[in-house]
């Protein structure tokens, strides 16, 4: 188990990566605080991580993240139940509408970017002194291929996104002498509800389902969706020791969608 004995906090735990992310760390020996604002979905994540992984502890904090008391309270209750913060993976976003950028409400945008970017580095900022105090730790950005491959009416998500990568950037130059690591996933396409979603809508209208998966695929090298569970691996990784001199990297978890 590459996550032995680590405390880890996942924000962003819903359907797809996240509980993926959660039922990865766990199964590799993390007690998890599960962080998003749905209850329900973080006690349905966490009696899945009780059932499958009786020892593990997971904490079910839910959490507004856009709102500094409510990340504060869960920080804290983080310490009061496990001494310690090793990992904070951070994968809650919100995307604004999608539209073309000249169409663009940005005061959606804000909105977005309060909990995006925001309150994600809220969060990092908050965690920070503890993992100083416990001497080091890791924090891993998931991140998406959006800001790598543009496409158009998305350009909000991808600002957002792009805001993160340089945020994460500058967060492994400054606190790598706190032995704290700051990396970043890239995802693509990703076998999970939202995309099996996306896929039973098109063969509703009539598209043949083996065709609406060849035209996801026919730019990843090797043929097939990810799936969620295995990009989580790739997160698990980086926040392991195992990646114990790997910081500032920003891995391409998409199938070899894109290559930079």
């Amino acid at each position: 188990m590459i996550l032995e004995n680590k405390v880890s906090i996942i924000s962003g735990i819903g359907p797809g990566l996240g509980q993926e992310l959660a039922y990865a760390f766990a199964r590799e020996g993390s007690d998890v605080v599960l962080v998003a604002r749905t209850e329900s979905k973080l006690k349905e994540v966490a009696d899945e991580i009780s059932r499958q992984w009786p020892e593990r502890r997971a904490l079910v904090c839910p959490t507004d993240i856009s709102d500094a008391e409510q990340t504060q309270r869960m920080v804290d209750a983080t310490i009061a139940e496990f001494g310690r913060i090793d990992c904070l993976v951070n994968s809650a976003y919100v995307p604004p509408p999608f539209t073309m950028f000249e169409d663009a409400n940005f005061d959606d945008w804000r909105k977005s970017f309060d909990i995006t970017v925001f309150g994600t580095l809220q969060l990092t900022q908050q965690v920070v002194p503890h993992m100083k105090t416990n001497g080091g730790g890791s924090i891993v950005f998931v991140n998406s291929m959006i800001q790598k491959k543009p496409l158009a009416t998305q350009s909000g998500y991808a600002t957002s996104k792009g805001a993160l990568t340089v945020a994460a950037r500058m967060l492994a130059k400054e606190l790598g002498a706190h032995h704290i690591r700051v990396n970043s996933t890239f995802m693509g396409w990703m076998w999970g509800p939202p995309v099996e979603g996306y896929v039973n809508y098109a063969v509703s209208t009539g598209q043949d389902r083996d065709a609406v998966i060849a035209e996801i695929t026919k730019d990843i090298p090797l043929g097939i969706i990810p799936d969620d569970a295995d990009c989580a691996n790739a997160v698990a990784f980086l926040a392991s020791d195992l990646a114990s001199v790997i910081t500032g990297a920003e891995l391409d978890v998409n199938g070899g969608e894109m290559m930079l």
